[in-house]
């Protein structure tokens, strides 16, 4: 009798024991998924400067911004217009839906249908130095080349720990028929006030249009399909999306008809 009586207490204690176990285990885990559950992945964000890295490298991560974000003044030598690689690709190449530069070195080399053949990343340079900047060549070896290069490549850094860059080209529009004397009362009234009343800009935060100063005809802002989303994306800067698509459509054709520099056929190939 008193074996019995002696396992039914063993038992006892030893249910009461496992009990409180698992209730400790259960308590754990749902701590551990109310964690979880508030646990989020952080926007994607540029890198912080204070990542820039010591040394040659660093230098020429800046050197690269200073060149993007004022190319008249830091490339002097190589282009003759007066607009800059972030005029096109928006705010130093990360501004969403303005052809930004994030995650270039990843889709390099590309085939391009204007150039006919696979170009690297250092092609696309070229295309925008001879094209929107009506300018020549970097030479692929020079320092000017290797800074821009570096800076993307900085820009494009992984971060494991939040989403993926998102917006990359430009947003889709309707194929819209265009208008450029519609073009013409929205230019007035929309972008008159940064660009200036005849194209001219006020470089280099405002771009000229038209005109010496501008992008050549074999620019891909040159084309009407490409700078109407541009266009209603991205302008005017204080009042995005403003535009609508048929405006922006109208005053891409406005601004395609101004008169502009001629691609140098000598530059084809890019």
């Amino acid at each position: 009798m008193k074996s019995w009586t002696a396992s039914i207490a063993a038992l006892t204690v030893v249910l009461y024991v496992s009990a409180i176990v698992l209730g400790l285990r259960v308590k754990s885990l749902s701590t551990f998924s109310a964690h979880a559950a508030t646990h989020r992945i952080l926007p994607w964000q540029p890198p912080a400067r204070a990542t820039l890295p010591l040394g040659p490298l660093g230098d020429s991560i800046r050197r690269g911004a200073q060149i993007f974000n004022n190319t008249r003044l830091y490339a002097a030598a190589y282009t003759a217009s007066r607009v800059s690689c972030t005029n096109c690709h928006s705010d130093g190449g990360i501004q969403p839906y303005a052809s930004p530069v994030v995650d270039s070195p990843g889709r390099y080399p590309v085939y391009s249908p204007r150039a006919g053949r696979v170009i690297s990343l250092q092609d696309r340079i070229e295309e925008c130095f001879v094209r929107s900047e009506n300018g020549q060549p970097l030479p692929y070896d020079s320092a000017e080349m290797r800074a821009l290069v570096d800076y993307i490549a900085w820009l494009s850094q992984p971060q494991p720990d939040r989403v993926a860059f998102e917006g990359i080209g430009f947003i889709r529009l309707p194929q819209l028929k265009p208008d450029p004397s519609r073009g013409a009362r929205v230019y007035a009234g929309q972008c008159a006030g940064c660009h200036g009343e005849h194209g001219e800009g006020a470089p280099p935060l405002f771009p000229p249009l038209w005109g010496p100063d501008s992008f050549n005809d074999g620019a891909g802002m040159g084309d009407i399909a490409k700078l109407a989303p541009f266009v209603q994306h991205n302008m005017p800067q204080n009042r995005m999306g403003n535009l609508s698509p048929q405006e922006a459509f109208d005053v891409a054709a406005f601004i395609h008809a101004q008169p502009r520099p001629a691609f140098q056929a000598a530059y084809k190939m890019y």
